[in-house]
């Protein structure tokens, strides 16, 4: 497919995009945090009949531009996405944001309430609780035999050193993040996600500050603009009713839940998934 890649200045730094397709523009931000857009790799693609995917390289991450760690919160990477909006000078624009990428989504949709035509909040959280349980999950997650790589994944992103590392990484935790631990399709989208440009830096700053201490569950109702949910039933990391908790506090939110999904929707469910994105931005772009 062909693409446009290149370097969009936000103020301080520079963030690495990538645009597909042609249309009604979509900011897409990736998870993690420490990864890049290739977490998506061409499962979103069908989209692009309609849509312009701008797949985001986030503050310091992927190729993006380096900058002083003290701007690495999740309020900055918000304003990153009001930046970007501006510079690239398309008008109205949604954002979708997945796992991390959710977070930061979310994190607009409240600081900057009506810029959006619309946003996405695809497996997030609108307050740091909703983590507190991760550690039992951890403790209790089957087949047993898959626990001690997954738990030891999970503890080595506070000392992680390489990009190679972060993308050997994503791979250990897979199981934990599809509803079926041994789905077939793990192999699938390790393969599909290969030559992710992991920052090492970032990841580790978050996994030893509470992954940005996200904290607005207190102020979605100040959103003034369409919001759309997606969560896993059988997600482990953004359990549903973080889902729930969002679409329940901004007014007029649209929720739905995945019900054969763990925290992979857009890989587990693809054709559902696609089906709900489209249709919600079939309407916001009206």
């Amino acid at each position: 497919m062909d693409q446009n890649e290149r370097y969009v200045s936000v103020g301080d730094t520079k963030l690495y995009v990538v645009e597909r397709g042609e249309g009604f523009p979509v900011l897409v931000l990736h998870g993690g945090p420490g990864l890049d857009h290739h977490m998506f790799a061409d499962y979103l693609d069908p989209l692009t009949d309609h849509y312009r995917l701008v797949l985001v390289d986030q503050r310091a991450q992927g190729r993006s531009e380096s900058c002083p760690p003290e701007t690495w919160t999740l309020q900055q990477m918000a304003a990153d996405v009001q930046a970007l909006g501006a510079a690239l000078g398309y008008g109205p624009y949604a954002v979708l944001g997945h796992s991390y990428g959710a977070f930061v989504a979310l994190q607009h949709a409240v600081d900057f309430a009506g810029e959006p035509a619309g946003t996405i909040v695809s497996s997030g959280l609108p307050s740091a609780r909703y983590l507190d349980g991760l550690g039992d999950r951890l403790a209790a997650f089957e087949p047993e035999e898959l626990r001690d790589q997954v738990t030891a994944s999970w503890e080595a992103e506070a000392s992680v050193t390489s990009a190679e590392e972060v993308e050997r990484l994503l791979a250990d935790q897979a199981p934990w993040h599809f509803a079926d631990p041994r789905d077939p399709r793990i192999a699938d989208y390790n393969a599909r996600t290969a030559g992710l440009a992991g920052s090492p830096d970032v990841l580790r700053h978050f996994a030893t500050a509470s992954y940005g201490g996200i904290e607005v569950e207190a102020a979605l109702g100040s959103v003034e603009h369409p919001v759309l949910v997606l969560a896993g039933r059988h997600d482990r990391t953004c359990p549903p009713e973080a889902a729930e908790a969002i679409a329940e506090g901004v007014p007029g939110a649209e929720l739905v839940v995945f019900e054969r999904s763990g925290h992979m929707t857009f890989v587990e469910e693809q054709d559902r998934y696609l089906e709900v994105v489209r249709d919600f931005l079939d309407r916001v772009r009206r």
